[in-house]
């Protein structure tokens, strides 16, 4: 990986892309993956590359919700396992729930490779410090988190092919998924389900964000942080305003222009 220098203001972002430079070279990511990564960054750039005030309320009652879920899962593709699949195992340890890798452009190669990036970032999970307030053997809760995708037994009705595939533990059971990075299908048809769709997308204006339950607008490593912070402390789900929340962030982006 190239070095870059601590006090480049860009540092985390450019670690970022590298990551995904290094993982799209490792066969873990389709060919569009890179084009998604790169406009996703361009949004990011509008927001400042902060959580904005709106993207906090929203990670608060996305964090609400899963506590409060009866069969809560975290679906995963490749961009959010490289970006950041340690601090959503973090997440599904201290919700108790699992991750399921759900891909757009499925293969068993990919599917494979991403179930075993999980399974070595979980183990570094569990070798880390347990989350402050944290009581228990955390080692334990982590190593327990299932991992599936592998093996897909159930269906996501109103997709086709090999799309529609999921876990009966997972995605088919669940009443409430949080879906970062979701396509626009896939998010309409969780929702005519009845499922409660939670979902991290940098793009307000996108059809996942504005189908969802609840949109963080927001990049997803950042988002993945604050929601293991927001997780430990999770108050009661709101009457939750999601057209509101895409407003604000479309304020902020509109008002970068003022910038210039």
């Amino acid at each position: 990986m190239v070095e870059i220098p601590d006090g480049h203001p860009r540092k985390a972002s450019l670690m970022a892309r590298q990551r995904m430079v290094e993982a799209a070279r490792m066969g873990l990511l389709a060919e569009s993956a890179m084009i998604a990564h790169g406009r996703g960054e361009a949004y990011d750039y509008l927001l400042g590359e902060r959580t904005i005030e709106s993207a906090s309320r929203a990670i608060s009652e996305t964090a609400a919700r899963l506590y409060e879920a009866q069969n809560p899962v975290i679906s995963v593709n490749g961009n959010t396992v490289v970006l950041a699949g340690k601090d959503l195992v973090r997440l599904a340890a201290i919700i108790g729930c699992p991750i399921e890798v759900n891909l757009y452009y499925r293969t068993d190669e990919r599917i494979g490779g991403l179930l075993s990036l999980l399974g070595e970032q979980r183990e570094e999970v569990a070798s880390d410090f347990a989350p402050s307030g944290w009581v228990g053997d955390w080692r334990n809760r982590v190593l327990s988190v299932p991992l599936l995708g592998s093996e897909p037994d159930g269906s996501i009705s109103g997709l086709e092919g090999p799309r529609s595939l999921c876990c009966s533990d997972g995605i088919e059971r669940a009443d409430v998924v949080l879906v970062p990075l979701e396509d626009g299908d896939r998010c309409e048809a969780l929702i005519s389900l009845g499922k409660q769709v939670l979902v991290i997308d940098l793009n307000p204006l996108s059809r996942t964000a504005r189908n969802a339950t609840v949109t963080i607008v927001d990049e997803v490593s950042r988002a993945a942080s604050e929601l293991v912070k927001s997780a430990s402390e999770a108050g009661s789900p709101t009457e939750w305003d999601n057209e509101l929340c895409l407003r604000e962030a479309l304020s902020v982006i509109s008002d970068a222009g003022s910038l210039i």
